[in-house]
C-alpha cells in the first residue's frame, strides 16, 4: 500500500471516530451539561469552541473564525499533501502522523462548517486545575505531531550515523 493510501486511512479513521464521539455526545448530553466519569481526575462534558486550541480566540464579539479557519486548515492539507510527496514510503511515523493530522484537522473542519464551531467533551483535571476541554480530532492533531517528531528524531539519527 502507498503513503497516500496509509494516510488516508489513518485520516479516515480519525474523522468518523472523531464525527461518530461528538454526535454520541451531542445525542446525549444538553450544551454546557457534564458527567463525572473519575472523579477529581475526569469528566464527559459538552461544550463549543469558536476559536482554536485552548480557547484562542472563542469569542461571540467577532464573526470572522469559521472562514479563518477554514482557510488555515486547507493550506495545512496542501502543505500535508506535499510533506506526503517528499516522505519516503518506509517511513511510517511520519505517513501516520501526516494522516492523523489531516483527520485531525478535517474533524474540527465538519464541525466549523456545519456548526460554526467545535464540540469537545474530554474533560481532565486535578483538583481545581482543568485542562481545556478537547476532542478525538484534537488528540489526534496531538499525537501525529508526535509521530512527526518521532520521525524527524529517527531520521535525524540515521543520517547522522550515531545514536
Amino acid at each position: 500500500m502507498n503513503r497516500y493510501a496509509i494516510a488516508g486511512i489513518w485520516a479516515t479513521v480519525m474523522v468518523a471516530l472523531d464525527q461518530w464521539t461528538k454526535w454520541l455526545i451531542m445525542e446525549t448530553f444538553p450544551l454546557w451539561s457534564w458527567k463525572k466519569v473519575i472523579p477529581g481526575f475526569f469528566n464527559l462534558v459538552h461544550v463549543r469552541n469558536k476559536g482554536t486550541a485552548w480557547g484562542f480566540l472563542d469569542r461571540d464579539d467577532i464573526d470572522w473564525q469559521v472562514p479563518l479557519f477554514v482557510g488555515i486548515t486547507v493550506v495545512a492539507l496542501v502543505f500535508i499533501a506535499q510533506l506526503l510527496r517528499k516522505t519516503e514510503e518506509s517511513d511510517r511515523f511520519m505517513i501516520a502522523g501526516l494522516g492523523m493530522i489531516a483527520g485531525g484537522a478535517v474533524g474540527n473542519l465538519i464541525d466549523r462548517v456545519r456548526l460554526g464551531e467545535v464540540v469537545d467533551f474530554l474533560d481532565f483535571y486535578v483538583g481545581t486545575y482543568h485542562w481545556p476541554a478537547f476532542n478525538v480530532a484534537d488528540s489526534a492533531l496531538t499525537v501525529g505531531a508526535g509521530a512527526v517528531l518521532v520521525s524527524l528524531w529517527i531520521n535525524r539519527k540515521d543520517a547522522s550515523g550515531t545514536d
